[in-house]
């Protein structure tokens, strides 16, 4: 008896290993949440030393009357935004003891993962909306290749030149993709999940020789725009490669398994007794790959803009104390924790990743068939979630700090 490849014992060791991979994605994410509610959240991440106590204002302002001794803003600093609903439920949201930022408990103190390549030390905006694949494991992997190699050490390698670099293996693994063996397919899987290793040490180098730590997008620098456009290449190699693919092997809408007392009409079917339904045509193949092509490029304008916006926001060193209090606050926010986390899910990585996942099983047409419209309703309302989130929190930060709480400052 023939044994089907999805009982195989490579079909099965491969499914328990995702199984295993998306549980331990879970439980980091656990470990993340933790990690920002009862740890201060470092803001020096622009240069690669740690500086555990406050600025004179910011420790003021956490003694003074503008912390509760129950760690909640006091009434004289929450009275301009519990006016409605939506700013009562940031107010209340989570728990969050202000007093510890002007401690000097650290996370690094904690932890037995050096901090170099542990991915819940920096948190910053990026970091909690990068995709887990990205933040738990090739994060980690380009830092321990960086410090054996010493690549961000080197003076004649740069960033730019690995994501030029990066553009020619995502090229190179279209190709494979392209191909009509599983087994060219799955090392094109294989090919392109290394070329977002090297998109990752492309801005861990970057960042090293800058001494930033941390998950940051240096928006408007040359090498941003760089990255951004290997990247996009990158994806539309990929994209053509799935096109080549389905267009050279269109799938079929079905079967129709005939009785045995029917007599066969078709001889290419007499032996098997199957008559196949007709092929997917390839204006249809242009639509799904063109939709996903749309979703990939929707979700990469949203998540970057949304980025910039929240670092604006969340990340801004010249701020009040009051400012500075609130945008902590909103950071440890139940709220922008689970909008954030929804960015995990559905930027344009992980949606890379579920498409590279559907090859390598040899579900691509059912993957872009179930995700063709599903996708662009998933990412517009995570998209209006998050619009009405960033009005509110700018507002909260920015815009409600009445003359008195100024002059006070």
């Amino acid at each position: 008896m023939m044994i089907g490849p999805s009982l195989s014992h490579f079909s099965k060791l491969l499914l328990t290993l995702l199984f295993g991979l998306i549980s331990w994605y879970l439980y980091m994410d656990v470990l993340l949440y933790l990690r920002i509610h009862n740890y201060p959240i470092d803001r020096n991440y622009h240069f690669n030393t740690t500086i555990l106590s406050l600025p004179p204002a910011i420790s003021q302002a956490t003694s003074s009357s503008s912390v509760s001794n129950s760690g909640y803003p006091s009434s004289s600093a929450s009275n301009t935004f519990t006016s409605s609903g939506t700013k009562r439920a940031l107010a209340t949201s989570t728990s969050i003891n202000y007093n510890r930022l002007a401690t000097n408990v650290d996370y690094a103190d904690v932890v037995w993962v050096p901090c170099d390549i542990n991915p819940l030390c920096d948190v910053t905006v990026k970091a909690v909306m990068l995709d887990q694949t990205n933040h738990y494991l090739f994060a980690p992997m380009a830092t321990i290749f960086d410090n054996i190699v010493g690549i961000s050490r080197s003076t004649w390698i740069t960033a730019n030149m690995i994501s030029f670099f990066h553009v020619f293996v995502a090229i190179l693994a279209g190709r494979f993709i392209a191909s009509d063996s599983l087994g060219f397919r799955r090392f094109g899987v294989v090919l392109f999940q290394f070329r977002t290793f090297l998109d990752d040490l492309d801005g861990h180098v970057a960042r090293a020789k800058k001494n930033i730590r941390g998950e940051r997008s240096e928006i408007g620098t040359p090498g941003y725009y760089i990255d951004g456009i290997c990247d996009g290449l990158g994806c539309i190699a990929l994209m053509i490669g799935v096109f080549v693919y389905l267009r050279n092997n269109p799938p079929r809408r079905g079967y129709t398994q005939l009785q045995s007392i029917i007599p066969m009409t078709d001889a290419k079917n007499s032996d098997t007794g199957v008559i196949y339904k007709v092929k997917v045509t390839t204006k249809k193949v242009v639509r799904k790959v063109l939709c996903f092509s749309g979703q990939l490029l929707l979700s990469s304008t949203a998540w970057n803009r949304y980025i910039a916006l929240y670092q604006d926001m969340l990340e801004l060193n010249d701020v009040t104390p009051t400012q500075y209090l609130r945008q902590n606050f909103i950071f440890k926010s139940n709220h922008f924790f689970c909008i954030a986390w929804l960015w995990r899910i559905f930027n344009v990585h992980a949606l890379l990743h579920c498409l590279l996942l559907g090859i390598f099983c040899d579900k691509l047409w059912e993957f872009l068939r179930m995700i063709q419209y599903a996708g662009y309703v998933a990412i517009v309302v995570i998209v209006c979630i998050t619009e009405m989130h960033l009005l509110d929190v700018q507002k909260f930060i920015y815009k409600q700090l009445t003359p008195a709480n100024n002059t006070s400052l």
